[in-house]
């Protein structure tokens, strides 16, 4: 495979500057928050990965199992199936050893985390081990008499050389910049399509290994299978279009790159949030307030700016809090005086946000 050093690296220079900004207001909050961010990025890298290929993750079984890993004690919610703790073993294998060199083992480790019981669906598929089905590796997609298919993996008695082919430049990190690396990785795994089931997920986790490499326990924070799930229909066809093309993959790579980019970007927006609400609680850190009070200027900050439409009512309040129609309006008014919201409206309009400079008062 070959590409354009200088268009590639152009995007490079983008994406970098924007992981740079990431790791700069990181440092800005303390370990905790960057605990409950890293966790957050990580429930939603899990339910986005699976959600590509068509499977639909407990979002707060999700949250609570990554909670346990994280030490994020808010994170409660029902025990995760086995299939789904699989899933965030291999994620978490690829950032917590991602100094470990990839090997066969290592692969069909993550592989055979992913599906516990042997079957994907109904389908009892090998697991543990790379494919070695006589018939041709196919990527289709359509109703079933009316497939179209994308491409035709090598065959199965390829598969190990390929393979070894593979580890062997991976393990060198021959490549000049760790996202050119990742993305040659993603799509030459891709390619051979080493197992049965669960390409996709272990490729993607195989992106995780290289960002780890490169900036640590920072590359959980970027949602990288959350941009991929935005584009679907894109990422397929730019994986399709480098896998049939020529042997020039600078298409690819631009793409993916550029993709990385916005997930930063994204990520970088989620940190603002944050960092605000660390601003807010310090800026009035000298206010007596109830529990309750509290509850609710937290649920505020969670929403972030574009959050809680049409603002904070005293029935919203109610229904937040539990508490009666009197103290709802009460603490809403003792919240405004204080400084912590501000007012639109009047009589039976009248609606409460934030009093943060910049974040919309009609949200």
């Amino acid at each position: 495979m070959r590409y354009d050093d200088a268009r590639v690296n152009a995007e490079i220079v983008l994406a970098k500057h924007a992981q740079g900004v990431i790791e700069g207001k990181l440092a800005a909050l303390g370990f905790e928050q960057r605990q409950e961010l890293a966790a957050e990025a990580w429930t939603q890298e899990a339910v986005s990965t699976a959600a590509i290929e068509g499977e639909r993750l407990d979002l707060q079984a999700v949250r609570s199992s990554v909670g346990r890993r994280l030490g994020v004690a808010s994170y409660k919610g029902p025990n995760a199936l086995r299939h789904i703790d699989g899933l965030l073993d291999i994620m978490d294998d690829a950032v917590s050893n991602a100094a470990a060199p990839l090997s066969d083992e290592r692969l069909q480790a993550w592989q055979a985390a992913l599906f516990p019981t042997g079957f994907s669906g109904m389908s009892k598929i090998r697991v543990g081990a790379y494919r070695e089905h006589v018939e041709p590796m196919q990527i289709v997609s359509g109703r079933l008499g009316h497939e179209n298919i994308h491409f035709e993996a090598p065959p199965s008695a390829q598969v190990p050389a390929e393979m070894g082919q593979f580890l062997a430049w991976f393990n060198s990190r021959q490549e000049s910049d760790s996202l050119i690396q990742a993305a040659l990785a993603h799509l030459w795994f891709e390619t051979i399509h080493p197992f049965e089931d669960g390409n996709g997920r272990a490729g993607r986790v195989v992106v995780d290994l290289v960002l780890a490499r490169d900036i640590g326990e920072t590359s959980r924070l970027i949602r990288i299978s959350q941009r991929l799930l935005e584009q679907r229909d894109d990422y397929y066809e730019q994986l399709e279009r480098a896998q049939h093309g020529s042997l020039d993959v600078s298409n690819w790579i631009a793409w993916f790159v550029t993709q990385v980019r916005i997930a930063c970007e994204q990520s970088s927006l989620v940190i603002d949030e944050s960092l605000e609400k660390a601003r807010f609680w310090f800026t009035h850190r000298d206010k007596e307030l109830a529990p309750r009070q509290r509850k609710l200027l937290n649920a505020l900050l969670d929403a972030g700016s574009g959050g809680f439409e049409g603002g904070m009512s005293t029935k919203k309040y109610e229904s937040l809090t539990g508490a009666s129609r009197a103290t709802s309006s009460r603490d809403l008014i003792e919240l405004e005086q204080m400084g912590l919201l501000r007012q639109a409206g009047a009589g039976r309009s009248t609606r409460y946000y934030l009093n943060i400079d910049g974040w919309d008062a009609q949200q």
